[in-house]
Order: structure tokens, then sequence, then C-alpha cells
């Protein structure tokens, strides 16, 4: 959907996605515990995945498996991952959350950030190569992906490892970001604060992001600097929102680097439009005085604290615990106990049900917007039997009116049913995600003793 002229302004490239963090365990008729597996399809950011490790408990597993569109938004997915898993010792939490939000959501960093995105590369640049050798990390796993997308990758993060100030390339993300928004604008670019405006009064705050600050969300709209939560310079270029794109200039095709991400909805519904803490939702004079911007900082560290906490709980014994720590190629990052996050080839959901070994499988498939286009019969043969569909909704595409959104509901809820799954409406309804059950098939064909997938047949 994001490709089409309707969305323009949500880009060709998703970096973060456009709804709220979810507990893919709690998210269905029943809170799943003991071992889960899940299939996160184009999540574009680890928000689901770090929530979802926040509801395990102590004898909870969680696998997760990764699909995305692009080797930028994986290479992406690695190096915030990478962030989290940073343990206190070299980073305080607090530290942490500023820097993962920065890295999320802003064009320009602070010096200290964007030297962290270079280190943070420059390691991921020898795990993704030694891990085709040897053991990768316990928490994260890039093996089953294609040999050129490693290789993309390392690519990637080895553009990433080099020095990055605004002005010091030959691209700048202060025009790259200003040509999108000129793009998107075309003529009401010299009214554009009234299109901000008017984008965050009649569209966001209606639509229930009511706690996102004018004051923030111009500056984002404006420079793309969505998270300042300390005194410093932001000058400094964040490479992972750079991407190529295949543009035609005079009847040729020709790779264009700019920033080809979203310009309007915004990086704060990830994690900043909900909380459980009503603090932190309480208004003042019809305002509300904490923004979008401390709620996200306040439930990225609390997501972090539950993250190194798991990290410190070994899976067996400490004796296992160390000799996993040994045998580790990627030093420095916490172990998050019976938690697994593996990433598969872009091409990979297609070839999935023809695979024994994810034979009704996973326990849960999230299908973000930009990929409700793949839902299909096949599903159905990957999903385990009760397991639940999620997939977000377009509430936050800002281009699309109301009808349209009403549209894509109905097709959303067509195509799940024609998949073989059920709507499943929660007494509380969710706008974000429409969620569905999977109708119990007459000829299951269940693996026995069934506890883990692999991409060979």
């Amino acid at each position: 959907m994001s490709s089409a002229r309707g969305v323009e302004g949500a880009g060709s490239v998703t970096w973060w996605g456009f709804s709220p963090a979810r507990d893919l365990r709690a998210t269905g008729p029943v809170n799943q515990r003991g071992e889960l597996n899940v299939l996160l399809v184009g999540g574009s950011d680890p928000r689901h995945i770090l929530k979802t490790i926040a509801g395990l408990e102590d004898t909870d597993s969680l696998h997760i498996w990764v699909i995305e569109n692009s080797t930028e938004v994986i290479a992406r997915q690695l190096l915030l991952l990478s962030l989290s898993l940073a343990p206190e010792e070299n980073t305080s939490i607090p530290k942490k959350a500023e820097m993962f939000l920065e890295v999320l959501g802003n064009s320009k960093l602070r010096g200290e950030t964007g030297d962290a995105v270079k280190e943070a590369a420059a390691r991921l640049v020898d795990y993704v190569t030694d891990g085709q050798e040897t053991e990768p990390h316990p928490c994260l796993d890039t093996s089953l992906l294609k040999f050129r997308e490693r290789d993309e990758l390392v690519r990637i993060f080895r553009t990433w490892a080099k020095p990055c100030a605004e002005g010091s390339g030959s691209v700048s993300i202060t025009r790259a970001w200003d040509a999108r928004v000129r793009q998107h604008l075309g003529t009401r670019y010299d009214a554009r604060r009234g299109c901000f405006d008017w984008d965050l009064a009649m569209k966001l705050h209606q639509r229930g992001a009511g706690v996102i600050n004018k004051q923030q969300y111009f500056e984002w709209r404006s420079q793309g600097v969505a998270f300042q939560m300390r005194e410093g310079v932001y000058q400094t270029t964040n490479p992972t929102l750079l991407s190529y794109r295949i543009l035609r200039h005079r009847g040729d095709k020709v790779a264009v680097t700019g920033y080809w991400g979203d310009i309007v909805s915004s990086p704060y519904l990830c994690f900043g439009v909900e909380t459980s803490d009503q603090s932190l939702l309480k208004t003042e004079n019809g305002s509300h005085v904490k923004t979008a911007q401390d709620i996200s900082f306040a439930n990225v560290q609390a997501l972090f604290q539950s993250l190194s906490s798991r990290g410190k709980r070994p899976n067996s014994s400490q004796q296992a615990a160390e000799e996993t720590l040994a045998n580790t190629p990627t030093p420095g990052l916490l172990h998050p106990s019976g938690v697994s996050v593996t990433f598969l080839p872009l091409d990979s959901l297609s070839r999935l049900p023809d695979k024994k070994s994810f034979s009704h499988f996973f326990q849960c498939v999230y299908l973000s917007a930009g990929m409700a286009h793949q839902l299909g019969s096949r599903l159905q043969h990957i999903c385990s039997p009760g397991g639940v569909l999620v997939v977000e909704l377009v509430r936050f595409l800002l281009d699309l009116s109301a009808d349209q959104e009403r549209g894509v509901l109905e097709k959303v809820v067509e195509g799940a049913k024609d998949a073989g799954f059920d709507p499943w409406t929660p007494a509380d309804p969710d706008p974000t995600h429409a969620i569905f059950t999977l109708q119990t098939p007459q000829d299951l064909n269940l693996q026995e003793g069934q506890t883990t997938g692999t991409m060979s047949s």
C-alpha cells in the first residue's frame, strides 16, 4: 500500500510501524504461555518484539521469526535490537532508551549516539560474517538469510560504521528530508505549517493520538527530528534512515540515495500514544501534561528494564549461561533467557507452507499494513490450531480518508475469512489492528514432537 500515490506521505520504505507496540502473547482470546513461535511479517521496527519479551514469565520461551521486504529494514532491525541488548555496565537504561529513540525516529543524532551507531554497526559486520561459520548470538540469528542478503547486510553495516557528520558525505539528510516534504506538499509547501497543523489536529488527534505535542510534531515534520530528550547538538546524520531507490532520469534507471520513509504519521506512534501508566496521560485545561516524547521514553525505558532483568536469568544454570557467553562471537550483549529472533529471507513467506517443519507451526502470525496483501489461504497451513492472526490497519496512514480506511478494513476481513480465519473482537476493541483466530481444519497433519523450524525441506 505504501507505494501507491494515495499514501505517498508514508513513503516507499517503512522505517517504523503505523501502530503502537503490542504484546503478541496477549493479543487474542488467550494469553498464551509456555513456548510460543511468532511470525512477524513487515514489523519494520522491534516494538512488538520488545513488548512481547516484556510480557514473558520465567517459564516462558519466545521464538520470533522475522520477514521484511528489504535488507535495509533488516539491517535497521538488527541495529536497534543490538542497541536494546547493550548491558547496563556499558550503557545505563535511561541513556540506552534515549539513544534507541534517537536512532528510531531522528534524521540527525547527537555525536554520542552517532558513535554508538558506528560501534554497533562495526560489531554487526563481524556478527553477520562470523555467524556463517560459528554459533550466532543466542538471541539473534541471521544464518537462514541467503548469502546475497548477508553480503548486502555487511555492505550496509560497513557504510553505517563510517563517519556520518552532516555534510561530510555526498548525501545530506537535511536536503533529502526537505526534498521529500516538497514532493509531498507540492504547491502547498510555502503554507506547510498550516498543512502540519491540519494533519495533527484534524487527523492524528482525531484518530486517537491526541498526546502528540504540536511543537514536537512540527519539529519532526520540518526537519525529521522527533526526539530531543536532552540538550545537545543534533548534527550527525542518522545513516540508518538513508536508502536507495530506483528512479527514472531521462529514460534511464538510476539508484538515488535519500530519505524515502514516512514524513506525515511520525515515529511517536510506536511507543508514544499508549501507556499503562495513567499519570502520563493526565490533562490540565484540556491539554496533555506529558508529550508523546515523554511517554515514548517511559515505555522504552520500562521495556529495557524488563529485557535487562531477563538477560540476567540463566536458562538452566549459571554454568550454562557462562558456556553460552563463551561461545558467543558478538561481545557485550545481553542474553535474554528463552528468547530468540530469527530473520528469514525476504521472499520466504510464500515458501513457508511448503516446508514440513513449518506446518501448523506458528501460534501467532502478524502482518503489517504494508504486507496485508499477503493474506491468503496458505497462511492457515503455517498457523497452529487456535492460532492468532494479527493484521495492522491503516488508521494512522494520514493520506487515506475515512472511507478508504473502512474499505481497507473490509478487504482485510474478507481476505482473512477467505484464508480460513474468523474475526475476533476483544472487550476493548483495538482500532489499530484486526485480530482473527484460525478455523479448526478437518485434516490437520501436525508433526509429532515438533519444537523448531528450519528453511530446509
